[in-house]
């Protein structure tokens, strides 16, 4: 039993080796865009419609700067207040704004090129609970947890960016909350970051702040490694009052804008999934030209995630097929504007990470992925739609997003991969490839292998003590943030930081002193 064991460790190890070693199999930024549920006419009729939209409905509740730009743009402010916006300036707008942008990481080795169908996986949601790793019970969400995902994403190889997976639930004040989400993400990676803000007052202070980290005044506009996730719309077709006041606050600091509309099929968007793109695409231009009006050539992400109802109960439906299809046709639409793109997958309705939260994960990324989104948001430990986020999920999800920027990577096909001497080689030789000097090549490069996931026989597995993948992905938690307290933020940098703001993370929360894991 003890020679089992010992064989099933080594097994183990050379597994993680091996997952670990094969990183460059898979890579930010690999075109996608094979799977299109959307046909060419289909698209076209999608943005007529949404053009029609905007120019016969407009958009409610435009906030004062914009209704002056769009006025001096030769649009008209109807009765009720609603700004209308011609076929022709909706063009220009999408013309002006940039086809291709950087994601900056505070290390260059994490810059992102958003283009074409070029595929990261990341980040994102404001989940208000965690599923707690010692428990396995949902608890709320405290800054030391938006901390401690930060610095396990800031670990996990399929994690190409981050944004704040939760809300600080402990936190009351507006200043208290923006300020500390974004330094407890900027403390714990270096990888590009995104946050929102309750109130547009709280943009500059916390600009400030990431130039005091950067080491002057400037520095971020220099290589802006925060977007700004501003949820833009209350659909249908209402700018959010709030959120339009951050943008315009953000545009002045160069923040790149990931400009998120949520419309959900039956509640907010009509229950037909093609009238639902048809009004999420019209309320994405509108944020467009919001942007662009105000700050032409702004850095620009448009963020089209049509949401799912469940009909029956009138709930959101992150892991619904209908979910997947959605936002890769959303993706399809970005790349038909030729512009940077966002979309949201991976939101399992499951609760905790079982079979059910495994294939809705599965199925809505890979969608995704193949459907040449830019970037896929929430798809990182995203659990009870959106409700709750988990360590052990964050981990599995590296692995299920692994595999699909696998797919998205598909299948080289050239004179070497073709094999036909190796081919001939095993029939007049061996009768088999295991001892090819092309397998032993290809290994680390053709194919990915699981950490958390299992692939022992089950006598092995039993002897390894017969655990699920949840289990293993406890394990896989512990040791990563057991060891891994970053000081991605000079200690002279951060002594100033918290002499000036209310910085409510303890700076033995940062270390291993705390001893919480």
């Amino acid at each position: 039993m003890a020679e089992s064991r010992r064989r099933s460790s080594a097994r183990q190890a050379k597994r993680a080796q091996r997952a670990t070693a094969g990183v460059d199999t898979v890579r930010p930024g690999m075109s996608g865009g094979q799977y299109a549920p959307l046909s060419p006419s289909d698209v076209k009729r999608i943005n007529d419609a949404a053009l029609d939209i905007l120019e016969r409905v407009g958009i409610g509740d435009g906030i004062p700067q914009f209704i002056e730009a769009a006025e001096a743009a030769g649009c008209k402010v109807t009765d009720r207040g609603r700004v209308l916006l011609p076929k022709g300036l909706v063009e220009e707008c999408i013309a002006m704004s940039p086809s291709s942008i950087s994601l900056y990481g505070r290390d260059p080795r994490y810059d992102l090129e958003l283009s074409g169908s070029r595929v990261h996986y990341g980040t994102a949601g404001a989940a208000i609970s965690v599923l707690d790793s010692k428990t396995g019970t949902h608890r709320p969400s405290t800054l030391v947890d938006l901390y401690d995902f930060a610095r396990l994403a800031d670990q996990l190889a399929n994690i190409h960016w981050f944004s704040r997976t939760v809300v600080a639930t402990e936190l009351t004040d507006p200043t208290e909350l923006d300020i500390n989400t974004a330094y407890a993400s900027m403390a714990g990676t270096l990888k590009h970051i995104g946050t929102s803000f309750m109130q547009y007052y709280n943009v500059d202070p916390t600009v400030a702040m990431f130039d005091m980290a950067l080491g002057g005044e400037g520095r971020f506009r220099e290589r802006p490694f925060c977007q700004l996730h501003a949820t833009t719309m209350v659909p249908p077709l209402r700018f959010s009052i709030d959120t339009a006041y951050v943008m315009a606050e953000a545009l002045k600091h160069g923040m790149p804008i990931n400009a998120i509309t949520a419309a959900q099929a039956g509640a907010t968007a009509p229950a037909t999934l093609a009238g639902t793109l048809v009004q999420s695409t019209a309320e994405t231009l509108g944020a467009l030209v919001f942007v662009q009006l105000l700050s032409p050539g702004h850095p620009f992400i448009f963020s089209n995630w049509p949401f799912v109802s469940d009909l029956r109960t009138g709930a959101m439906s992150g892991g619904s097929a209908e979910a997947g299809i959605l936002n890769a046709a959303s993706a399809q639409i970005a790349n038909h504007y030729n512009l940077p793109s966002g979309v949201a997958a991976g939101m399992a309705d499951s609760k905790v990470p079982d079979a059910q939260a495994g294939y809705e994960k599965a199925m809505t990324t890979v969608l995704a992925g193949l459907g040449g989104a830019n970037l896929v948001y929430e798809s990182f430990g995203m659990l009870a739609s959106l409700l709750a986020c988990s360590n052990e999920m964050m981990v599995i999800d590296d692995e299920i997003l692994g595999a699909a920027l696998r797919t998205v990577r598909g299948i080289e096909v050239n004179d070497e991969t073709l094999s036909v001497q190796v081919i001939e080689d095993a029939v007049n030789g061996p009768g088999h490839y295991l001892g090819s000097e092309q397998t032993l090549a290809v290994m680390e490069s053709e194919y990915i292998y699981p950490s958390v996931g299992d692939r022992s026989s089950p006598d092995d597995w039993k002897d390894a003590g017969s655990t699920d993948m949840w289990e293993r992905a406890k394990i896989r938690v512990r040791e990563l943030l057991s060891t891994h307290y970053p000081t991605y933020i000079e200690p002279d940098r951060d002594v100033a930081i918290r002499a000036r703001f209310n910085i409510l993370l303890d700076p033995q929360d940062l270390t291993a002193d705390s001893r919480r894991w």
